[in-house]
């Protein structure tokens, strides 16, 4: 029945998928091309007559897989072989043209490679066409199966909403019910049943013991376990990660408890064919409720202290926990109306009517789902918020589920249940899916903080998102199995994938991505330990300088790297001649629009060699003074006195003009102006300053400093001191020093510093006496 079989979908297509993902291929290097021929026929008659079920069809399907696995096998053989002769043959030469010969030994070599490249080519054509023939006959299952689901899909059945099909319906469900019921009177009134009963009493009431405590305690033990977790769940990432098992714990109890009394009700031995359908029904009943009710749980959180995926207020939150039980009951009342159906032989119809308040009410559900998301939409947009892509994703489920809960029942209700199907159960149990994933990202996110012992920003760590991201990817066939993709056209997909694709001759896998992947960081990290060893070992004990040191270390890394990318392409199969191609058509771009990054390049390979400056040198370049803290391959980065970073590209380092301080050595020269007054005894004053100069702890007595009597300012007799640093790095605090020397030594001496006077000349000045005089002031 189309119910059921929808249920059992995702089942048997993971079933499919895990058995021919382990099915090995066939060991033998030819295959046997008369097995396959009989193969081949009868799946060609079974194809032509459409005979088999879709079960049949799929079985089918696997053994031409497995022959196609083989067949791809076999054109590999003779490979080394083939690639010797061909090498062999290209070793003599290009062919003759027509008219012209070439000696009898060649001619008779060129013959016989010739033959033995025919024989050796000969499986491998054999193989490509047998191939050819099974790909084609796998093309022709799958079409026949999507036309049968296509069909399925399109065929119209009774409508649920004629009231004449009703009693058919009814009168099926009510006739199977009272047949149990006779059939379970029937066994309990038997004396072998009785004599059972009281046989398997003790094993009865331990398991009824079991489910009355775990369904009676056990939800308030587990309970009572979390409290003490939940008073410390909006702050430790720690207390999330238990509450997240406690919780699975606690809905796990009420499933063993309902678990025990199905145990109990089959130990009484009182089942029969029909009523063990009601039996094996319980359990699973309870799973759909309990798992129900812990995603309805971890999605809308009744505790204000969880996190909350959705913002919804409390209310809203209430309804979306009893909108998730009720699906959750639903869905079990559909797989007992499907069990009960196929053990009574209800006709498809029968089937139908039944399933249609099911799927009313799913579609019901849907809709208050799909308004809860969009009532979280709403809530981000009304404070104010960015619409986030999260949201914008939110909002496009909410609209989807609540546009299905309406086409999905409307649909069953005219007489395409099957479309209506398909439609409501698939988007319920996406957004399940989809929930879960939140929930384990989630989860992922409280165990990385539990590990590293971080409580904020743990939402923008890269390795949960990245896990999380992974997650999600590993979802997607999942979800494809839930909209009707098959199993084996997933794993088509998957080994694709495996043996990967071509571009430009070559071919890219995941295989090569890993082998490239793996090659390249073990070059890496050998290049960075060889790096440390040098920078730790070898290089301190050289007589090189800083600068010197730091050269061998950037060339050894930039040398490092770019062998371990050849070494890490080439261990990957990746033809090197293919990439010079492109690189040569890139070269153009490069030329053109590149140029200025390659000349930075370059000027920064110039820099490392040459070493005009060096990192800690003090240069000025383009009216710009600092420290040089770190030199890269495009620009060099320069700190200035006031601490900012000057970012400068190596080209201009190259081509301009540098000042460098510190190249050679840290020596260099200050110069200290001085003035004093007019009249000043001028050698006592050079006396002065030569002692203070040559008392400084800073300034070489080799060359000795010097004073010089620079000249006759307008209101100073000039002086200046100009002395050699043994560090140049210290010119100002030097500078300092000597000026609060100089200071001192001349209020000692009475040697007077001057300042700027200026005299006022007033002309005429009777004329304002007179002018004062008329103002009635009197005279001065």
């Amino acid at each position: 029945m189309i119910a059921r079989r929808f249920w059992h979908l995702l089942a048997a297509g993971v079933l499919l998928l895990a058995l021919a993902l382990a099915l090995p291929g066939r060991a033998q290097d030819l295959p046997d091309y008369q097995e396959w021929d009989e193969m081949a026929d009868r799946a060609e008659w079974v194809i032509d007559g459409e005979r088999a079920s879709d079960a049949a069809l799929e079985t089918l399907r696997a053994r031409l897989v497995a022959w196609r696995t083989e067949f791809q096998q076999a054109e590999r053989i003779n490979a080394p072989r083939i690639e010797s002769i061909r090498a062999q043959i290209d070793a003599l030469g290009p062919s003759p043209a027509e008219g012209e010969t070439e000696p009898d030994d060649i001619a008779e070599q060129r013959a016989e490679l010739n033959t033995r490249l025919a024989e050796a080519e000969a499986p491998i054509r054999r193989a490509e066409a047998e191939l050819r023939r099974a790909q084609g006959l796998i093309s022709e299952i799958d079409a026949l199966i999507a036309e049968r689901l296509a069909g399925e899909l399109l065929s119209l059945g009774p409508s649920p909403l004629n009231p004449a099909n009703w009693p058919g319906a009814i009168g099926a469900l009510a006739d199977w019910l009272v047949d149990t019921a006779f059939e379970v009177d029937r066994l309990a009134t038997s004396d072998l049943r009785q004599a059972e009963l009281r046989e398997n009493a003790p094993v009865i009431t331990i398991y009824l013991i079991i489910a009355l405590v775990l369904l009676a305690r056990g939800w308030r033990w587990v309970g009572r376990l979390m409290m003490p977790f939940i008073r410390r769940e909006e702050t430790s990432p720690g207390a999330r990660l238990v509450l997240f098992f406690l919780s699975l714990l606690q809905c796990l109890m009420p499933v063993i408890g309902v678990g025990a009394i199905a145990a109990a009700i089959i130990a009484t031995d009182f089942t029969g064919i029909r009523s063990q359908v009601l039996v094996d029904l319980i359990t699973p009943f309870a799973v759909f409720v309990m798992v129900a009710v812990w995603l309805g749980r971890q999605v809308f959180p009744a505790r204000e202290t969880a996190v909350r995926p959705l913002t919804l207020s409390e209310r809203e939150r209430r309804q979306g926990r009893w909108t998730v039980i009720a699906i959750g009951v639903t869905i079990g009342l559909g797989t007992a109306i499907d069990d009960i159906s196929e053990n009574g032989g209800f006709s498809d119809g029968e089937t139908l009517i039944l399933f249609f308040p099911i799927l009313v009410m799913l579609g019901l559900l849907l809709l208050r789902i799909g308004r809860l998301l969009i009532s979280h939409v709403r809530q981000e947009t009304r404070e104010g918020a960015d619409l986030s892509v999260n949201a914008q994703v939110i909002r496009v489920l909410g609209w989807a589920a609540m546009a299905l809960g309406v086409i999905g029942p409307s649909l069953a209700a005219i007489g395409y249940s099957t479309a209506g199907i398909s439609f409501l159960l698939p988007a319920t149990m996406s957004l399940a899916l989809i929930a879960l994933v939140r929930i384990l990202q989630r989860l992922v996110v409280n165990l990385y903080g539990t590990l590293t012992g971080r409580h904020e920003g743990l939402d923008e760590a890269l390795t949960p998102t990245l896990i999380g991201f992974v997650l999600a990817l590993l979802s997607l066939p999942l979800f494809a199995m839930i909209w009707g993709v098959r199993a084996a056209q997933l794993l088509d997909l998957w080994r694709n994938l495996i043996e990967g694709f071509a571009i430009g001759g070559v071919t890219i896998s995941p295989r090569n991505f890993l082998v490239f992947a793996l090659v390249f960081a073990a070059g890496y990290t050998a290049t960075r330990m060889l790096q440390a060893t040098l920078k730790s070992s070898v290089l301190p004990k050289t007589r090189l300088d800083a600068g010197g040191r730091m050269a061998i270390l950037s060339g050894t890394g930039y040398v490092g790297i770019f062998l371990a990318a050849i070494i890490a392409i080439t261990a990957a199969g990746i033809d090197l001649s293919s990439i010079a191609l492109v690189a040569g058509a890139l070269s153009v771009g490069i030329g053109f629009g590149l140029q200025t990054v390659v000349s930075n390049f370059v000027s920064g390979i110039i820099l490392l060699i040459e070493r005009p400056i060096k990192e800690g040198d003090w240069i000025e370049v383009n009216g710009m003074m600092g420290y040089v803290r770190d030199i890269s391959v495009r620009s060099t980065r320069i700190e200035t006195f006031d601490r900012s970073d000057v970012i400068v590209p190596n080209a201009d380092l190259i081509s301009g003009v540098v000042i460098n301080m510190t190249h050679h050595n840290n020596t260099g020269r200050a110069i200290v102006p001085v003035g004093v007054a007019y009249g000043t005894d001028t050698r006592k004053v050079e006396a002065v300053l030569r002692e203070v100069a040559e008392a400084h702890p800073m300034v070489l007595l080799n060359p000795p400093p010097s004073i010089f009597f620079q000249g006759f300012g307008a209101d100073s007799l000039d002086f200046e001191i100009r002395a050699i640093l043994r560090d140049v790095n210290f010119l100002l605090s030097v500078k300092s020093d000597l000026n609060h020397a100089i200071a001192a030594r001349f209020t000692e001496e009475g040697i007077e510093i001057p300042f700027a006077q200026r005299d006022v000349w007033l002309r005429n000045p009777e004329t304002l006496r007179a002018a004062t005089s008329n103002d009635g002031d009197p005279d001065p």
